[in-house]
């Protein structure tokens, strides 16, 4: 048998040949934009990527043709490789000799250009190289690496100038919680102390504001990130079982001094609090009652943050869905607060090829609102990493290029351009973006314009105005929206914040953090992060749950009831710091024919008090009966938890039985005394029989003479005598059928 052939192991990655044999990168350009008497400075770095060393090796700048239009801006930048006829020859008499190149080793050059040399036309936009040729491997001579930039141009009359609005944002992620100590000042709490990264100096929200107040920029700032900072200017804790106290607020304080001064000279654009994404709650949201109810408020605290800790009023009118992307149900939503500029972007809103030239960014969109087209091109032009410098260049010299061509499109046609870039930039992102806009302002193609003033100039006829369909929002984008599922958890939380919020005396204080916290629910700033989203919300919920459950029903034990009526107290607990009042009180009976329990009662407790309220009840029959407690809202819906206990009822019971036996002996008593009184009367009147008829008609009886004598004054007496010495009786024995011991027992009964 044959040997079993194995199979071949996997080639080991070819290691680069050709133009890509060395990575060439450009790491300075100066000037960015260069006038007639400048020289051009580019510099950079050099690697070898291959396995050999390259010798004779040099470095030179080569100048391509002019690029006629943005489409050709795109294609070079995709370029790679290299090509004689569009790359352009060496510029001559400016190269520069490298040392032979080993494997993975860099080294750095720098070529200086008059700007005479590099043979410029009268204006336009240039492709510039740097190339370095050299030998591996023994072959000849040859470009073993290429790296293009680009070098806007203007010589003599640019024509009219482009008016340029860019929005500078200031946002960040959610910080805060819902949740507050239970002290008076209602100390917040965060959910972590990472705002202080971005806001002290060097950080991405210090630089923002530190280069946006030398920059012709309009502010596009979240009223919620003012708010955070406003409240980590005074004492915070961060969240944890143990979570320590804040110690930033010297550099909160001296980020929102910054601000407000920086402020002083720009317009400021508010977002609703929060930046709630519009997407989302017109795809997802829409169907959720009360879902869009939030847009109102959001954008009314928006305006009151922003002249509360700033001090200046902001426009409250401009919506920004997410990377512009919109349809008419996003722009129904965002529109529906207020809103009438909606800021797109021209790779959602799209111009028709018959269109030779990047229009005004402001066109019409019907319903008196505005769409503000923000030009693709240039609001993307500094994503991505841009920590390394070439990153850094290219993107600064791309963004360069892109506005003067803006310009040649048509010199005579004044146009509107808008800006709008991602919303959280990074520190290294921000210093490419002022850069450019400090090159900007050296040139005369371009010259600054407010957001307000954009979103009103003079449309194009030929724009397009057409807002997309539903079905035409980018998949990418839909896929990060927030689910409906979390709307309704959303409006849950509002449900039981509006039940809760009416039985406080001082509702605001559990109103402004939650009603807030609900709001950074819905931010635009989860996009990405589903589960965290998830957590925040949860974690609201639970926490409103927690406080109501701070005011409850004492569990009371089983009570005995004797006798037909009885007081029974039930304990109303709040471990809130505030009062609560305007709820009821009901006691419900499981058999009100057996025990009525009472009518409901108005409740009223202080914060960290327990009150007992007393319920009057009455029973009809023995026996163990169930009661129900609980407490309602002022518009009667069942607040927490019931609680259930059992009332025995005993109507006969020892000390009743004692009470009547007692009323009966004294009835027997009565009956005895009663009865020994009529049988000596009978007795006396059977003794008396004759004597009484002689006394009676004045003659002298047997015991002696009549009225005037001894015997008759003596039976006065007696009668008298035993009548006096008879104890009282309080009920006069008189009147038919009102004598006896049965007369006497009902009245003893009533």
């Amino acid at each position: 048998m044959g040997l079993m052939q194995l199979p071949l192991a996997p080639a080991a990655h070819a290691a680069p040949t050709g133009p890509r044999t060395v990575d060439v990168s450009i790491d300075s350009l100066t000037p960015q934009a260069p006038g007639k008497g400048d020289t051009v400075t580019v510099s950079g770095t050099v690697t070898n990527e291959s396995r050999t060393t390259v010798t004779d090796a040099h470095v030179a700048l080569r100048r391509g043709p002019a690029l006629n239009g943005r489409s050709a801006l795109d294609t070079a930048a995709r370029r790679t490789g290299f090509s004689p006829a569009e790359d352009g020859p060496e510029v001559k008499g400016h190269t520069a000799d490298v040392e032979p190149l080993r494997p993975g080793i860099s080294r750095s050059f720098s070529l200086r250009v008059p700007v005479k040399d590099l043979d410029l036309g009268d204006g336009g936009v240039y492709q510039l190289g740097v190339s370095l040729s050299g030998r591996s491997q023994g072959q000849y001579e040859q470009v073993l690496g290429m790296e293009r930039t680009f070098l806007p141009w203007q010589e003599g009359d640019a024509g009219k100038k482009t008016q340029l609005t860019y929005m500078w944002p200031l946002i960040s992620s959610t910080h805060l919680t819902a949740q507050t100590d239970a002290d008076a000042q209602q100390t917040p709490v965060f959910r972590d102390d990472d705002l202080a990264s971005e806001i002290k100096p060097g950080g991405r929200l210090q630089q923002m504001v530190a280069l946006g107040k030398d920059l012709p920029v309009t502010f596009v700032i979240d009223p919620d990130l003012l708010a955070t900072v406003e409240a980590m200017t005074k004492p915070y804790r961060v969240h944890g079982p143990d979570g320590p106290a804040g110690k930033n607020q010297a550099v909160a304080k001296e980020w929102l001094n910054d601000l407000t001064e920086a402020v002083k000279t720009h317009e400021v654009v508010a977002l609703p609090f929060a930046d709630p994404d519009l997407a989302s709650l017109a795809h997802q949201g829409k169907n959720v009652p009360s879902s869009l109810g939030h847009l109102g408020p959001a954008t009314e605290l928006a305006s009151t943050t922003v002249d509360t800790t700033l001090g200046v009023k902001p426009r409250t009118d401009f919506a920004w869905p997410v990377n512009g992307a919109i349809d008419s149900s996003i722009v129904d939503v965002a529109t529906s607060a207020g809103a009438h500029n909606v800021i797109t972007r021209s790779d959602s809103l799209r111009e028709s090829d018959r269109l030779t030239y990047t229009p005004t960014s402001a066109r019409p969109i019907g319903g008196g609102n505005t769409a503000v087209v923000a030009d693709a091109g240039l609001s993307t032009a500094f994503e991505g990493d841009l920590t390394q410098s070439g990153r850094a260049t290219r993107a600064v010299q791309s963004f360069l290029a892109q506005t003067r061509l803006i310009g040649l499109q048509d010199p005579g046609r004044q146009r509107s351009i808008v800006v709008a870039p991602q919303r959280m930039p990074s520190t290294s992102q921000a210093q490419a973006m002022a850069a450019a806009l400090r090159t900007l302002e050296a040139t005369d193609w371009t010259q600054p314009l407010d957001l307000s003033d954009a979103a009103n100039a003079e449309p194009d006829e030929a724009a397009a105005r057409h807002v997309p369909s539903r079905a035409a929002y980018p998949s990418s984008l839909r896929r990060q929206e927030m689910p409906t599922e979390a709307f309704r958890q959303i409006q849950e939380t509002q449900a039981a914040l509006d039940e809760f919020r009416v039985n406080l005396d001082r509702p605001e204080r559990v109103v402004t953090p939650f009603g807030n916290a609900i709001m950074r629910g819905m931010s635009t700033q989860w996009r990405g992060n589903r589960a965290g989203a998830a957590a925040f919300r949860g974690s609201v919920r639970d926490y409103l749950t927690e406080l109501t459950r701070k005011v409850s029903l004492i569990q009371k034990s089983n009570a005995t009831l004797s006798g037909r009526s009885a007081t029974i107290p039930v304990t109303v607990q709040n471990n809130l710091l505030q009062g609560v009042e305007g709820m009821t009180l009901k006691l419900t009976s499981s058999q009100p024919n057996r025990l009525s329990a009472g009518e409901p009662q108005r409740i009223k407790v202080d914060g960290g008090h327990s009150q007992s309220f007393k319920f009057d009840t009455t029973a009809n029959a023995n026996g163990p009966v169930r009661v129900n407690a609980q407490l309602y809202t002022a518009d009667g819906k069942p607040y927490g938890q019931p609680m259930t206990f059992v009332v025995n009822v005993t109507e006969i019971t020892a000390t009743v039985m004692l009470v009547i036996a007692g009323g009966v002996l004294l009835l027997v008593l009565a009956g005895v005394r009663i009865y020994l009184q009529r049988k000596r009367a009978a007795a006396r009147k059977t003794d008396e029989g004759p004597q009484g008829d002689a006394g009676q008609d004045g003659t002298e009886g047997p015991d002696g003479p009549g009225p005037g004598g001894r015997n008759g004054t003596d039976a006065t007496d007696d009668a008298s005598g035993e009548d006096a010495g008879q104890p009282s009786d309080p009920t006069p024995d008189t009147g038919s059928g009102g004598s006896g011991p049965s007369g006497s027992g009902e009245k003893v009964d009533r």
